[in-house]
């Protein structure tokens, strides 16, 4: 075998340590896969660690874990590694939630201390040279470790009850089995299932007014949050606008929030379709500000709405 065969095998060795140390078990097809060799080749991989004395427990093909109790070395990262953390810390500075700060911080302050003088060097000489701009709400929120509370409820499958302030400054006690969370349009919000709705509502954190973490157990097994962000027993209407291919850069981002669904290429611009429950409101409101740039194709009364709105603006312009 050749010196870079066993290169190779030292590399992937080190990293099957380092998904020991990361996980309570790792399974040896999902190593397979992720390393792209054979599972009989993790297999001799797994044995090349307990020859070296690291106690591991379990067998092919169940998975294995670390013996509990069993402390390694500080893992050393790479240059590049370190560079990525850098960048990750200037992101959760703005887009992290006020409850998770403190816990992340603490975090990276551990990992900080395990890296060698040079990498710390490195951390101070280019922090500063990386910044991000974004524009964030005031935050508002009240309770401390909302979200790490939402986490836990998911984690041991608890419900929450919450007092919940609407758009419309209404108040409401809700018990809720939280599903996921997630982080759109500057704000933080629980999916869940809400009992009192019997269905699937998203709920924006800074407007939970309480929140408790019952001792009520559930007993549905939820799947990804994406898999319910679209659940709603609330009617969807389809529009579909013809826009000028121009415009598209600047309105891609936001698109698919207010329901796209699909968009095609025609000789007089992109034919985009949506699906959306915010016909009233919402969709309106957003179409205005690219309106001279886009053509009501259905449904048809989506024009009576806009020139509604249009004629309100004008009078408050006069």
């Amino acid at each position: 075998m050749n010196e870079d065969h066993y290169i190779k095998k030292i590399d992937r060795v080190t990293s099957i340590l380092v998904q020991l140390q990361s996980k309570p078990i790792v399974r040896a097809q999902d190593l397979a896969d992720k390393f792209e060799v054979s599972v009989r080749t993790i297999y001799r991989d797994i044995k090349t660690l307990e020859n070296a004395g690291i106690p591991i427990f379990g067998e092919a093909g169940s998975g294995y874990s670390l013996v509990d109790g069993y402390k390694l070395p500080p893992v050393m990262f790479s240059k590049e590694e370190v560079l990525s953390f850098i960048t990750a810390e200037k992101l959760m500075q703005n887009f992290s939630h006020e409850s998770l700060d403190s816990h992340y911080n603490s975090a990276m302050e551990k990992v900080k201390s395990v890296l060698r003088n040079s990498e710390k060097n490195l951390v101070t000489d280019i922090e500063n040279q990386i910044n991000i701009y974004s524009y964030q709400p005031e935050k508002t929120d009240s309770i401390k470790n909302i979200i790490p509370t939402i986490l836990e409820s998911i984690s041991e499958k608890t419900q929450l009850k919450i007092n919940y302030e609407s758009a419309k400054t209404e108040a409401s006690e809700r018990i809720i089995e939280a599903v996921g969370i997630f982080y759109e349009f500057n704000y933080w919000y629980v999916m869940a299932f809400c009992t009192m709705r019997k269905d699937y509502r998203q709920f924006r954190v800074d407007r939970i007014l309480k929140i408790i973490k019952t001792e009520n157990p559930f007993h549905q097994e939820y799947g990804k949050v994406a898999d319910y962000k679209q659940k709603s027993n609330t009617e969807k209407v389809q529009v579909k606008l013809l826009v000028e291919k121009k415009i598209m850069p600047h309105i891609m981002n936001s698109m698919k929030y207010y329901g796209w669904i699909s968009d095609e290429e025609t000789e007089n611009g992109m034919l985009i379709t949506f699906e959306t429950s915010w016909i009233d409101e919402g969709f309106p409101r957003w179409l205005i500000t690219f309106a001279d740039y886009a053509e009501i194709i259905e449904p048809e009364y989506l024009k009576d709405t806009m020139a509604d709105l249009i004629q309100n603006i004008s009078k408050k312009l006069k």
